[in-house]
């Protein structure tokens, strides 16, 4: 059987985030391990980071169809199996030409199909409750899809609770920290007044400078970061993260790691209230309300406070979650597309 060939079409940018790329990304990894050909259709733009993750893979980069008919033509054009459709603003229509012309597709969603008729629909949020026809449907955390540096830091088990004078706490709020939440979940954390030495993901050098300016109490460091390959690695070895509530949480979840979830944005709001209401992380409320009103900042300072002191609260957090996430799902996705595309070489 000739190789099979696999399109994934999602977009990176300092607006949109790098999530949907990551994610994408972490399934071409594994396309890839089984001799797949993997190309990525979109736009990367603004954010060198993401597009070095293409490149050290060796994962083409095409332009991105925006239109069912483009995406027919690109499918065409580059004899694809299947194609993987991850955007919230592509042509919800995009996904039935694709099935009509014969091409295998993957949708992936957070909740909402938008009306895309695909073949499989993946949504790794947890206990997610989309509504798809019979046989269609990859839900939950059990598909969520993590890159190999993830699968490669993950611990043996969860987190022990141990006490630390001087905790080592990670902030970062996705690629670019489109929504600026660093500064301000920065600030809260040293309003705690608790000793720590905490590194932020600094998405853009003007975050970076605000964080330079800041005035850490005693016993506190602040150390800006750019967007880093490393990041896996700071996870594992961060006492407790603070992290917007996207796709990093699945990464989080997978390593164990002691966390505080902020809901940057509205498309998190759902799995944001899930993830914390089933204990998997420690919930510090949406930005726009940390950012307007002074007691929703105190409330999430004491919940920062409570895990910066309490090692059995964070080794609670760490066994919860990665039990929740154990690092196959994107091996589960990849044999549900190869087992759809059995006998589906249909091209029409």
């Amino acid at each position: 059987m000739s190789t099979v060939r696999v399109g994934l079409r999602c977009d990176a940018g300092p607006q949109r985030g790098v999530g949907h790329l990551v994610r994408c990304l972490a399934l071409g990894e594994e396309l890839l391990a089984r001799g797949a050909a993997v190309e990525v259709f979109g736009a990367v733009t603004g954010v060198d980071w993401a597009a070095g993750q293409l490149a050290t893979r060796g994962i083409p980069l095409r332009p991105g169809p925006d239109t069912p008919h483009g995406l027919v033509t690109a499918a065409r054009r580059h004899a694809l199996d299947a194609f993987v459709l991850d955007s919230y603003e592509l042509d919800p229509a995009g996904a039935g030409a694709l099935r009509d012309a014969g091409a295998l597709t993957l949708a992936i969603v957070d909740g909402d199909t938008r009306g895309q008729d695909a073949d499989l629909y993946l949504d790794q949020n947890f206990g997610t409750d989309l509504v798809v026809p019979a046989g269609r449907l990859l839900a939950g955390s059990a598909y969520a899809l993590l890159r190999d540096s993830v699968l490669a830091a993950r611990p043996a088990a969860a987190r022990p609770a141990m006490q630390v004078d001087r905790p080592t706490v990670l902030a970062f709020f996705g690629g670019t920290d489109a929504a600026g939440a660093a500064p301000l979940l920065t600030e809260v954390l040293l309003s705690t007044g608790r000793p720590m030495e905490l590194t932020v993901v600094a998405g853009r050098p003007e975050t970076a400078d605000r964080l330079i300016r800041l005035s850490p109490g005693p016993g506190q460091a602040v150390l800006p970061v750019p967007p880093t390959d490393a990041l896996p690695a700071l996870i594992a070895g961060a006492d407790l993260v603070v992290s917007a509530a996207g796709t990093s949480v699945w990464e989080l979840c997978c390593l164990g790691a002691p966390s505080a979830l902020v809901c940057v944005v509205d498309n998190q709001r759902e799995s944001y209230h899930r993830v914390v209401g089933a204990g998997l992380a420690a919930g510090l409320g949406e930005l726009p309300e940390l950012a307007a009103d002074a007691s929703v900042r105190s409330a999430a300072a004491r919940t920062l406070d409570g895990l910066l002191t309490s090692g059995p609260r964070r080794a609670a957090l760490s066994a919860r979650a990665w039990a929740a996430v154990d690092g196959r799902g994107r091996a589960r996705v990849a044999d549900a597309l190869v087992e759809a595309l059995s006998g589906r070489r249909t091209w029409t």
